[in-house]
């Protein structure tokens, strides 16, 4: 009988013990962002296969170097800092006084949550989930309005960047904003 119960409080131990590792690791794994992202489901072109790790793994920005986290997630810094690059202004939370890095997130677990894009930039005729409405932005030239909808948002960033890219780097070759099925692909039917 005692051997029962120590065989039973061993394995009981033993449970007890990987149940706990593995939602600390479950925990970690939440904060962890995926390798790749489908961006643009509904496209009328298709979706973008869009590869987080790539883009922040590689030395893939305009000055040949890894990409910052603000540079896609603007939000994620305090408010004047993201002012100081037009038409950037928004910061969140409102009250935010960190700037998002890997190190920050990595080893910060009470740093904010990164937000994704459609969180501010949602679709045309829906509230996004962090703002009253989606944001407008005046044009570098003339008077008008933009609504930054999700498909503008990711437009202006992501075929901004790519464009600059292209100017400016040698070595690298993204498709640019004239290139749109190179990174929408629509599903096999």
């Amino acid at each position: 009988m005692k051997f029962f119960t120590v065989c039973s409080l061993l394995v009981l131990s033993v449970l007890l013990v990987s149940g706990t590792f593995r939602s600390e690791t479950s925990a970690q794994d939440a904060r962890k962002p995926q390798d790749a992202y489908v961006l643009g489901p509904e496209a009328k072109l298709g979706a973008v296969k869009f590869s987080h790790l790539d883009h922040t793994a590689k030395n893939r920005s305009i000055e040949g170097a890894k990409i910052a986290c603000v540079e896609c997630h603007h939000t994620a810094q305090p408010a004047a800092e993201a002012a100081k690059h037009p038409p950037l202004k928004t910061a969140w939370p409102a009250d935010r006084t960190t700037t998002l890095t890997v190190d920050l997130f990595e080893k910060d677990p009470t740093a904010p949550e990164v937000n994704g894009c459609r969180d501010c930039h949602a679709r045309t005729d829906t509230k996004p989930k962090l703002l009253p409405e989606i944001p407008h932005i005046k044009l570098e030239i003339g008077t008008e309005l933009v609504t930054l909808n999700n498909q503008q948002a990711f437009h202006r960033n992501c075929a901004g960047c790519h464009d600059e890219v292209v100017k400016t780097s040698k070595d690298l070759a993204p498709p640019t904003s004239r290139k749109c099925t190179a990174c929408h692909k629509k599903a096999a039917a």
